[in-house]
């Protein structure tokens, strides 16, 4: 596709993410409460969309419970601040297989696995506007964890989302990954056209070189909307590459706890130094009803409870 700058885009903040960061940052937030307080924050900064996970609020360590999402949702959407809700999909399909010489001794407490019912049911619960579809396997960071969505799951789940009418976002760890989604296009399984997060520098998908970068850029369909992010220290530089290479952008504690060298960022920290910098850049910030009517969606309220 043809390259040009993206002078109107939109910023999602990836709150608070998956990964075991709860002990590495005081700044991360637990409960249901803190969330949805850093993601309301985070929207006064100017983040138009916020991507959400859950914890425990006690150990801090990442879950996949309805009552939590529940609760976070309900925070956010009785808050006075406009903001378009994106939940994570991608809990239930965590595999940690054992040690080498015995692979299916599996590690019980760091595996979950759950059918496409079961990790699609906090999205029928609350009902965001975006929900994520992690869109392939990968050996996610070294060890024996294997992050698994298997082709028929993920047409499974991506049938749940548009039969909901919650938007994919499509979670593309490598160039494979886009490969799928537009087989999941083609089938209809999956609406045109798609929403894409590149997600660069994760070992041991896609490296954040500028080639392989281009490479999965160049691999998105004309139409298609996407946003890209990469990890640490490589986030705000990657907020210009996305925004230079046409895309959106993604910036948050879910990715990178730093604001400078050793000093410990917010996610509303992080937001406004992206804004800052895409600001400098000569480019604007859509707000969330610009989101809404690119990405042909409806604000939602709460829906009943679901037993």
């Amino acid at each position: 596709m043809p390259l040009q700058m993206n002078r109107k885009l939109f910023l999602t903040a990836a709150i608070t993410g998956a990964a075991a960061t709860q002990d590495k940052s005081r700044l991360v937030p637990r409960s249901p409460q803190e969330i949805a307080e850093a993601a309301i924050d985070a929207a006064k900064a100017g983040a138009a969309v916020v991507h959400c996970h859950v914890r425990d609020p006690e150990t801090g360590a990442p879950c996949r419970d309805r009552g939590f999402f529940r609760e976070l949702t309900d925070r956010i959407r009785s808050s006075e601040v406009d903001v378009v809700l994106n939940l994570t999909a991608g809990t239930g399909g965590d595999l940690t297989f054992g040690a080498p010489e015995a692979p299916m001794t599996l590690n019980a407490a760091e595996t979950d696995m759950a059918g496409a019912t079961e990790r699609m049911a906090h999205i029928r619960d609350c009902l965001p506007e975006i929900c994520t579809l992690d869109c392939g396997s990968m050996n996610f960071g070294d060890g024996t964890y294997v992050m698994t969505n298997t082709t028929e799951m993920l047409r499974a789940m991506g049938r749940m989302m548009t039969e909901l009418g919650v938007k994919p976002e499509i979670e593309a760890f490598d160039t494979g990954h886009l490969w799928f989604a537009k087989q999941l296009v083609k089938e209809g399984v999956l609406e045109d056209p798609a929403l894409v997060q590149l997600c660069m520098g994760v070992p041991w998908g896609a490296p954040n070189d500028l080639n392989t970068f281009m490479a999965m850029v160049n691999n998105i369909p004309e139409g298609w909307n996407w946003s890209a992010f990469s990890l640490g220290r490589d986030q705000m530089p990657y907020v210009a590459a996305a925004a230079l290479a046409g895309g959106n952008v993604r910036v948050g504690l879910e990715d990178n706890l730093y604001l400078d060298k050793g000093v410990l960022a917010t996610n509303a920290q992080l937001v406004e130094r992206a804004a800052s910098l895409l600001s400098n850049m000569g480019a604007t910030l859509m707000g969330p009803g610009e989101v809404r009517a690119q990405l042909g969606l409806v604000k939602r309220a709460m829906p009943e409870a679901v037993a």
